[in-house]
């Protein structure tokens, strides 16, 4: 059965940090390749930050420098510490697997976790 669970969201001053978790199920986990995406009202959802099971990483330039991705392979589970956070951070974050989004006509989507940046 696939499963993605985000949590870590919630209200954050300009500046601030946070840090999101997303435990995953085995069947979308063992695909290799986890990003994190996220969409603002009114906008697509967009890949945000990717990481494959041996590490390598990959930033959409609008978050690079300020986000790190990361994976625990033995908990199924992946991060994203967020630094410098900015209001146009202000988002619902969403994990899943890039391979299966781009595969996939209408993968399925957990229901992510809210971000939000202001002051």
């Amino acid at each position: 059965q696939v499963q993605l669970v985000e949590s870590g969201g919630g209200l954050v001053q300009p500046g601030g940090s946070l840090r999101l978790s997303c435990a995953a199920s085995r069947s979308i986990f063992s695909t290799n390749v986890m990003g994190w995406y996220r969409q603002a009202p009114g906008k697509q959802r967009e890949l945000v930050a990717r990481i494959t099971r041996g590490g390598s990483t990959n930033y959409a330039d609008s978050v690079k420098g300020r986000f790190t991705i990361s994976r625990d392979n033995a908990k199924n589970t992946v991060y994203l510490q967020m630094n410098s956070l900015k209001p146009e951070d202000t988002a619902v974050y969403y994990c899943n697997s890039p391979t299966v989004v781009a595969v996939v006509e209408k993968p399925y989507w957990g229901q992510g976790t809210q971000v939000t940046v202001s002051s």
